[in-house]
């Protein structure tokens, strides 16, 4: 920890002073974070008019930021910034900050800056207003074009693409208390300070200030667009007191119906989702992969690890077919993926499931919950890097499952039993024979109990095809079910976790 004297970092509104006798790194906003947390929170109340505070999210959208007051446009750098107007939901003002050669130089909002389009708004109340948040622009999809990269924009909430993709889940900060009933928690994102890149920059740093009741906090954001878009994030926190759950790097998604769980009314989309499955790549090198579920009530399940090689909430089916959405394009959602740097120690991986009667809701949340929780006041460190992007470089080496598929377990008359195929694909299947001895084995908790499994070569794929049939015990408690491939004593594919919702 780096602590500077009395003047040599200037506090303004929003930043530290243009003339800093040092230059501008990590542990200035370490040091900033570590004042904050020994003072008590100070809630920041709502400067929105009654008139942008009433704006519905499709007015709100019709505020947009005129071009030529895209920052950095003028300069012909690699990376530009926009910026959003506070309104609707986004009722706090966050500031940011331009880092030029250590020099912090705050970018100031202006009304100016914005068309309001159709909205019928007084420019007299704009005038004390603030920032919402931003985001970057860079030429990933063609070099003629900055496409939009990345946002920063409520809470601590912040999304990115990789190449060919349209913007799906979220990331945040932090998470504290998620799905408890004493009730969640969300720390904002207070302060930015985006480092000035090069002419020919391939990365752009971004350092963030947290803020809430509970925790405060320093981030440090490197971005690197491509293909698979890179985040290397490093944080340090300081709990002002103690909370029920810390969630680090979580990630938020949704899910409203799949091949696993079809519509509940007839739609032309077979599938309506962001993410389709949680992905985790275990300490000890087993991989697993869970569906999600809508569930018709709060669903909280977790994975105990000890130093987790990653996890993240992904969109496997690529197909359009899968959802003949032309104008949401889910198959081109990403996937997000983490990876932990350094050893995070024993804890869990939780996976929350909230019911959801629309897409317009996020109702998955996945996130890392250490065993030892941070103690109060002292530096709490982590480390990891976020992909945006396919999912194909974070899979298992042997095989994954590309589909779950749920049915009635009997052919005419239900005998309440339910059957599941799962469709497995990976280079340790392709390299079989048709005939070779292929086998699945499948476990259920003390509320269910197994009635078939079978294996069969899918000729289509060139996968395998696992069959599971399967009667719950209580109609009205949760089934856990597992299953993976191997041949004699040699495993073939991930470990397929399924969590059966009670009915």
């Amino acid at each position: 920890m780096v602590f500077f004297a009395a003047g040599a970092v200037l506090a303004l509104a929003g930043g530290f002073g243009q003339s800093s006798a040092h230059a501008f790194s990590f542990s200035d906003v370490a040091w900033r974070a570590q004042k904050m947390a020994a003072t008590p929170y100070k809630a920041q109340p709502s400067n929105l008019p009654k008139a942008l505070r009433d704006l519905s999210y499709q007015q709100y959208r019709e505020i947009r930021l005129k071009p030529q007051y895209t920052y950095w446009r003028g300069a012909k750098l690699p990376f530009e910034l926009g910026f959003f107007h506070e309104g609707s939901y986004y009722d706090h003002p966050v500031h940011i900050n331009e880092v030029d050669d250590g020099r912090v130089l705050p970018i100031r909002f202006n009304p100016d800056m914005f068309d309001y389009g159709p909205n019928k708004l007084d420019p007299k109340q704009m005038s004390k207003l603030g920032f919402a948040g931003f985001r970057v622009h860079y030429a990933l999809n063609t070099p003629k074009y900055k496409d939009e990269v990345l946002v920063f924009l409520g809470a601590s909430y912040f999304r990115a693409v990789g190449k060919g993709q349209v913007y799906g889940l979220s990331s945040r900060g932090l998470a504290i208390d998620t799905a408890l009933s004493s009730g969640e928690e969300f720390p904002r994102f207070v302060d930015f300070w985006i480092v000035r890149p090069a002419p020919g920059a391939k990365e752009l740093t971004i350092y963030a200030l947290l803020d809430s009741p509970s925790v405060t906090g320093a981030y440090r954001f490197i971005l690197r667009p491509g293909t698979h878009t890179e985040m290397d994030v490093k944080a340090r926190i300081f709990m002002r007191g103690n909370v029920s759950k810390l969630g680090i790097a979580p990630l938020t998604s949704m899910y409203l119906y799949g091949e696993n769980q079809p519509a509940a009314v007839p739609s032309i989309r077979p599938e309506v989702h962001d993410s389709d499955g949680l992905s985790i790549h275990s300490g000890t090198g087993e991989w697993i992969w869970r569906p999600l579920v809508n569930p018709k009530r709060l669903l909280v399940s977790s994975y105990a690890l000890t130093n987790p090689a990653g996890f993240g909430l992904m969109q496997r089916d690529r197909h359009f077919s899968s959802y003949e959405d032309l104008d949401n394009r889910y198959d081109l959602r990403p996937s997000a993926w983490v990876e932990p740097r350094g050893k995070w120690g024993a804890g869990r991986v939780e996976l929350v499931q909230i019911p959801t009667p629309d897409e317009t809701n996020d109702n998955i949340v996945a996130y890392w919950v250490p065993d030892r929780s941070p103690h109060p006041k002292q530096p709490y460190d982590f480390e990891y890097r976020l992909l945006w992007g396919k999912d194909d470089a974070e899979r298992p080496q042997t095989s994954w499952v590309m589909q779950t598929r749920r049915a009635q377990g009997t052919q005419g008359k239900p005998d309440g039993s339910i059957l599941f195929a799962l469709d497995f694909e990976g280079p340790a299947l392709k390299k079989l024979p048709a005939d070779a001895k292929v086998e699945g084995s499948v476990s259920a908790d003390g509320n269910g109990k197994i009635l078939e499994a079978s294996t069969q070569h899918n000729d289509v794929t060139g996968g395998w095809r696992l069959l599971l049939r399967m009667r719950r015990l209580d109609n009205e408690k949760p089934v856990e079910l597992r299953a993976y491939l191997h041949s004699a004593n040699t495993t073939l594919s991930e470990t397929w976790s399924y969590l059966l919702p009670p009915e």
